[in-house]
């Protein structure tokens, strides 16, 4: 159950008529009913009865073809990334070290562009301050590694050994506090003298357990974390104020939270790129067996949230399952049956799956077939979108690929093209989003402004 869910929440019934029930009681459309309605009607002062139109409007284009349906015309997102903080004239460095400039660069793009989903700083940006507090050491960011105008980079690395799948398949929860973490983040280091957390359950065990939390190792990452929860604090009521601003000003959110698939969190900063291929053939079984316990973990990283997310979508980006990583055979071996696991999940508590298939799934289409109608969306990257068309979008919204290259080095009328031929060959009938294809930390200004001037011209459904 969504934990952050009210037990007794209000159900539209099949007859239309509005009924008390528990969460548990109510179906997978219901529950989905329920979060839609909650993203098309949320409890916010607008500033305006014309903010509101706009805000509603937004939302029912959205919902339109996310339902596959024709909505007026074809919405359009911005998969922006950090080009807010380079349209503003700020570097990275300053972004994660001054949360009002940042959020004032966010909100100026958006209020620039008005695409039909405000574009948001919670997926990209992070203040340098908590990795600092916590010595955080999967990645590098502008300051501490990385030149201040650069984004932040993952440190590639092995940091879950091979002899260590049984640990992590059999107690996951302990294996990322005593082992995982006290690896990756300096604020974790004293967790790794720590003996079971199951000993606090037996007498004789107790003393010798408690003594490990007062090391010198342990009190410096306590006051660590202590630290950066107190930035947290700082950037999220400042990000947040942003997002209701923009709501309320009539653009609505996109995705309200985010997973991932099994596969990538094992490959990607579990065993790496090179140590997860090397294990697709040395232990093919501990691979699959690490990825079906690390279903229910994704799931839960969307049910366990604070507050329910504000929208229905759920934010899925696609690292290892591209063209070219690996065979159709390996995808359905490894990939495939335990992403569809969680989307299916998560359709279950009333949530649409938003996947972000990164690079090329041309090869994959006919497989991610296999789910059920209208339940997901899927922004492709380069993806052929003509074939995305006439396969996934027989049963789900697709979403992009306006080329990331375009938008660095293309012209306007290249721009402006594209996008007409792409509403032609992925926009008949509706169920079509348009979209920048790949992450977007920068761009010529003309082009996008080409891209946004098209769609709501030559969009319309007539």
């Amino acid at each position: 159950m969504d934990q952050a869910v009210d037990r007794q929440v209000r159900a539209v019934a099949s007859d239309g008529l509005t009924v008390e029930k528990s969460w548990d009681e109510l179906t997978a459309d219901e529950r989905r009913a329920w979060r839609v309605e909650r993203w098309r009607s949320p409890d916010l002062e607008f500033v305006s009865p014309e903010a509101a139109e706009m805000y509603r409007a937004r939302v029912d284009r959205l919902i339109a073809a996310l339902n596959l349906e024709v909505p007026d015309r074809v919405p359009f997102n911005l998969n922006a990334g950090t080009w807010p903080a380079a349209w503003a004239g700020i570097n990275m460095y300053d972004v994660m070290r001054d949360p009002p400039r940042a959020a004032a660069a966010w909100r100026d793009f958006n209020l620039e562009f008005q695409p039909d989903s405000l574009v948001s700083p919670l997926f990209t940006t992070t203040p340098a301050s908590i990795l600092e507090h916590v010595e955080y050491r999967l990645y590098s960011w502008p300051g501490h590694g990385v030149p201040p105008d650069a984004n932040f980079q993952y440190n590639e690395k092995e940091w879950m050994l091979p002899e260590e799948y049984d640990h992590l398949i059999s107690d996951p929860s302990d294996y990322m506090l005593r082992v995982y973490l006290p690896r990756t983040v300096g604020a974790f280091a004293g967790f790794a003298r720590l003996s079971s957390l199951f000993d606090f359950t037996e007498l004789p065990f107790i003393a010798g357990h408690v003594g490990a939390w007062g090391s010198p190792e342990m009190t410096a990452g306590l006051e660590g974390l202590a630290a950066a929860s107190r930035a947290v604090g700082v950037w999220t009521q400042t990000m947040l104020g942003l997002l209701s601003e923009l709501k309320c000003a009539g653009q609505p959110s996109y995705a309200g939270g985010g997973t991932k698939a099994p596969f990538d969190i094992l490959g990607d900063t579990l065993r790496g790129t090179k140590g997860v291929v090397v294990d697709m053939y040395r232990c093919p079984e501990k691979v699959v067996a690490a990825c079906e316990r690390l279903v229910p973990i994704a799931i839960d990283w969307v049910l366990k949230a604070a507050r329910p997310p504000s929208t229905p979508l759920i934010f899925m980006p696609l690292h290892k399952g591209a063209d070219g990583f690996m065979s159709n055979a390996q995808f359905e071996t490894f990939y495939w049956p335990t992403l569809k696991a969680v989307i299916l999940g998560l359709i279950e508590q009333g949530f649409i799956p938003y996947l972000f298939a990164e690079g090329r799934y041309d090869s994959r289409l006919e497989i991610i077939m296999d789910l059920p109608g209208a339940r997901t969306a899927w922004l492709f990257d380069q993806t052929d979108m003509a074939l995305a068309k006439q396969t996934i979008g027989r049963v789900a919204c697709i979403q992009g690929n306006i080329p990331l290259s375009m938008i660095y080095a293309g012209t306007e009328r290249e721009t402006a093209e594209y996008t007409r031929a792409l509403i032609d060959s992925a926009g008949e009938g509706g169920g079509f989003i348009l979209d920048i294809g790949a992450v977007a930390d920068g761009g010529r200004e003309e082009n996008l402004r080409a891209m946004v001037d098209t769609v709501k011209r030559y969009g319309v459904y007539q």
